[in-house]
């Protein structure tokens, strides 16, 4: 792939960014300062990687000429070095390919992930514990903060559902792919004759939308408070402190109870209703856009079985990929990183082959 002409344009947009971030003026707005900081980052990784790539490649073909030399010392000492060069420079140029691509709008913002139980009852409701459980130890690794926002538990001790507020670098980047059906096989504790069950849990990961992405009117809504349920002591016994907001032209309703006060469960039911309608606006902007937009990695849409995790076996499967692999209890413990890299390689090469279609 010739990079010359896209690396003359990243070069001329990060001379211009850099330029904003030096006019003080920037900062007057800190939401259009934070996204040109971001972009001026995101240039220079790009430029940066171009470096390196070119810096290896250089590297390789001077290891090659000298190992077809006559010092038999040093030419051994350079063939020694070629096999590893040899695997950086597609590596490399693989994440280049990705850098250069036209960046997701939405691949900066932090995310809400809401994590509901499906088919399966008691059991997936502790599956449903366990993915939240696992997507906060992956935000942990990655150094990301998760923020419960609300939960509905059940009476085994896991979840009907759970919402969770991920913040940190490029969140929605990485979770966008874990948004559609978790499916789940395996012998429940409270199954006598040791048959294996299929259970489904439902994952959406939505961009997290701000007041000026999304205008709600307040004739919109319908906002209710009652006494909060389940654990909480004495606070939640005694108080109304959950808040049910109704979105009336979506019908959607939003119920968060955590919080210790109305204010603070109301500003949570609404920041996930943000989000939604949110995420309803740019899935139609995308639909406009193309049919075919994102069909090997999947539409990302709530019923749509992405991933099978087979503890029997210790094999989780990603169907949108082909992908299996026997680590569950690593990626159960947060390390989805092996599923999101090939993930994101796939959507690169479609996004290659949509580009290339133009």
């Amino acid at each position: 792939m010739d990079f010359a002409a896209l690396i003359e344009q990243r070069r001329r947009r990060f001379a211009e960014l850099s330029e904003a971030i030096e006019d003080p003026s920037l900062f007057a707005d800190s939401k259009r300062a934070g996204e040109v900081m971001r972009e001026h980052r995101r240039v220079k990784e790009s430029l940066d990687l171009w470096e390196e790539f070119n810096r290896v490649k250089e590297e390789l073909a001077d290891h090659q000429e000298v190992a077809r030399g006559e010092d038999e010392e040093l030419a051994e000492l350079a063939r020694e070095e070629i096999p590893e060069l040899e695997t950086r420079v597609p590596q490399l140029e693989e994440k280049l390919q990705y850098a250069l691509l036209p960046a997701d709008p939405d691949e900066d913002r932090d995310a809400i992930v809401e994590i509901r139980a499906g088919a399966g009852g008691d059991e997936a409701s502790l599956f449903a514990a366990e993915l939240m459980r696992m997507y906060q130890r992956h935000a942990e690794n990655r150094g990301w903060k998760a923020e419960h926002l609300g939960s509905s538990p059940s009476e085994v001790g896991g979840f009907k559902e759970v919402a969770l507020r991920v913040s940190g670098e490029e969140v929605f980047r990485f979770l966008k792919y874990e948004s559609g059906v978790h499916r789940v096989q395996r012998v429940p504790a409270t199954e006598t004759q040791g048959r294996i069950h299929t259970s489904t849990v439902t994952v959406a990961v939505l961009p997290e939308a701000e007041e000026v992405d999304v205008h709600i009117r307040p004739d919109e809504l319908r906002i209710e408070v009652c006494r909060a349920g389940g654990a909480g002591g004495q606070h939640v016994n005694r108080t109304e402190s959950a808040v049910q907001v109704f979105h009336l032209p979506t019908g959607i309703m939003i119920r968060c109870e955590d919080g210790r006060s109305q204010t603070q469960n109301k500003e949570r039911a609404l920041q996930i209703l943000r989000s939604r309608l949110y995420e309803q606006k740019v899935r139609e902007e995308q639909e406009k856009y193309s049919a075919e937009r994102r069909k090997l990695i999947g539409s990302g849409d709530r019923s749509e079985k992405i991933r099978t995790y087979n503890f029997p076996q210790s094999r989780i499967t990603d169907h949108r990929i082909g992908l299996t692999t026997h680590n569950l209890d690593g990626i159960l413990d947060g390390a989805l990183e092996e599923i999101t890299e090939a993930l994101q390689r796939a959507e690169m090469a479609e996004r290659l082959a949509e580009a290339g279609s133009r």
